[in-house]
């Protein structure tokens, strides 16, 4: 019986010992924190991946890897260019919080042609905004940023411990050395994109702590210089009406094949199942260069074209493959969204996003809430040709609201109100204001308490030296 009792004894311990093994390998499994990658184009357009029927374009390993998740095709850019899209990523903040509006000066075009003084521009960060890098570095994660940076001069100073040629530049002199304005060392002839991943895949490949990644290409902004041994193959391709560049569409490939080495060895290094994606773009696509029909206009506008853009999310065994989310969500709902997965709280702090977090891993529905933009400046055209609100600026001082299928353009100069029904009309042509009064005043009433909430400037004082037309 001693014996017996002695052999149970054993056993039950041995049961417990494995239990408590078990126990701590779920535990281990479960605080492994996942890597953040933020995959974030410059002015790639909604229609300028293929997965969005552009067949000019060849994106097979971009189509690839949104087949491995949830693409949201009412997905916007927080803001129709570079530097103030990007700052409010960062930031999780609305334009007007962190008064980053455009790129450079805000009073853009000709003089004559302003009938207000627009709002001062700010065009660095300032200190007080915590930014998303800062935040995951303070919660033990190595920090790379790879690309285009835009928003302060050192993004080592904003939280990143790796820096590839990132500054304050908004597009690279030249893609080919001397690179001239981006700090980076290449081999003759060698193309920043496939530089900049470089360093990207480098830091992948080393790193050991979970990471955050800001991969942000300079690439497929302007100058537009073709990858040479790609140009007679687009150029024996049936164009596409508006999308034909064949300079531009070599750009895309390249792109598209650097992508493929991210992640192949994000695989490789068996990093990709605890890989939490996000890819975007800034802003839309340059309509001189390629048009997003049906969606209208292109950067630098608040019509569709300016400010939809390809928008998915990636989380292995976590987010459902190949859907398509009708939601209309924008970028400011990925700093929430990145902080949730995580599991990173700030205290105290005010977030103008929202985590897509019940959406991507629970399959929730949200109710209709509004998305807003604010311009209070002025944006000249880069193109005679173009589908703006006039010939001469992209935008002009105004702010916009969507909520629901319902779309609101009010611009300040003349007060004059665009009213777009977007589930009949995407193209933005036909102005519903006066059909559909009461919708016009519910939207209105909208923006004009969200602009009295966050303290929107809106431009009042007349430009002395505007000149009407006759």
């Amino acid at each position: 019986m001693r014996a017996i009792r002695h052999s149970l004894s054993i056993l039950i311990l041995s049961l417990l010992l494995y239990a408590c093994k078990e126990d701590n390998q779920k535990m281990e499994v479960i605080s492994t924190k996942p890597n953040i990658l933020i995959i974030n184009i410059d002015d790639m357009g909604w229609k300028d991946v293929s997965f969005a029927d552009a067949p000019f374009y060849e994106t097979p390993n971009i189509d690839a890897l949104s087949e491995k998740g949830t693409w949201f095709v009412n997905g916007y850019a927080s803001a129709a260019n570079c530097a103030p899209s990007r700052a409010s990523l960062m930031t999780g903040k609305w334009t007007q919080r962190h008064g980053i509006f455009t790129v450079g000066n805000s009073d853009r075009g000709k003089s004559k042609d302003r009938k207000l003084i627009p709002i001062a521009n700010t065009t660095i960060l300032p200190d007080n905004f915590l930014v998303l890098p800062q935040i995951f570095k303070s919660n033990g994660y190595a920090t790379c940023h790879a690309g285009k940076w835009h928003i302060s001069e050192n993004p080592l100073e904003k939280g990143f411990d790796v820096n590839i040629g990132g500054s304050h530049a908004g597009h690279p002199s030249s893609y080919y050395p001397p690179y001239k304005n981006v700090d980076l060392k290449a081999a003759e002839g060698e193309r920043l994109t496939d530089v900049v991943m470089n360093g990207a895949i480098d830091f992948i490949s080393k790193v050991k702590e979970p990471f955050f990644i800001n991969y942000s290409p300079y690439a497929v902004h302007t100058p537009i210089q073709p990858v040479p041994s790609l140009v007679e193959k687009y150029k024996k391709k049936r164009a596409s009406i508006g999308q034909s560049n064949v300079d531009y569409a070599t750009m895309i490939e390249n792109l598209d094949d650097n992508i493929g080495r991210l992640i192949n060895v994000l695989k490789d290094t068996d990093k990709l199942k605890n890989t939490f994606i996000v890819f975007t773009s800034d802003n839309g696509g340059l309509f001189a260069v390629s048009n997003q029909h049906p969606l209208r206009a292109g950067k630098g506008s608040y019509y569709e074209g300016g400010i939809r853009v390809p928008f998915f999310f990636v989380w292995e065994g976590k987010i459902q493959e190949s859907k398509q989310d009708k939601t209309p969500i924008s970028n400011l709902d990925i700093f929430p969204t990145l902080l949730e997965v995580a599991g990173i709280k700030i205290p105290d702090e005010e977030n103008d996003g929202k985590s897509l977090l019940p959406i991507l891993v629970e399959g929730k529905k949200w109710d209709d809430r509004p998305l807003f933009w604010h311009f209070p400046i002025y944006l000249q055209a880069v193109a005679a040709k173009n589908e703006n609100r006039d010939p001469k600026f992209r935008t002009r001082p105004g702010s916009m609201v969507r909520y629901g299928k319902w779309k609101l353009h009010h611009y300040f100069e003349d007060d004059g109100l665009e009213l777009y029904n977007l589930d009949e009309d995407l193209g933005e042509q036909h102005n519903l204001v006066n059909t559909q009064p009461e919708k016009a005043k519910e939207l209105f009433t909208m923006l004009e308490e969200w602009r009295t909430r966050t303290d929107a400037p809106i431009p009042k004082a007349e430009n002395p030296g505007f000149v009407p037309l006759k």
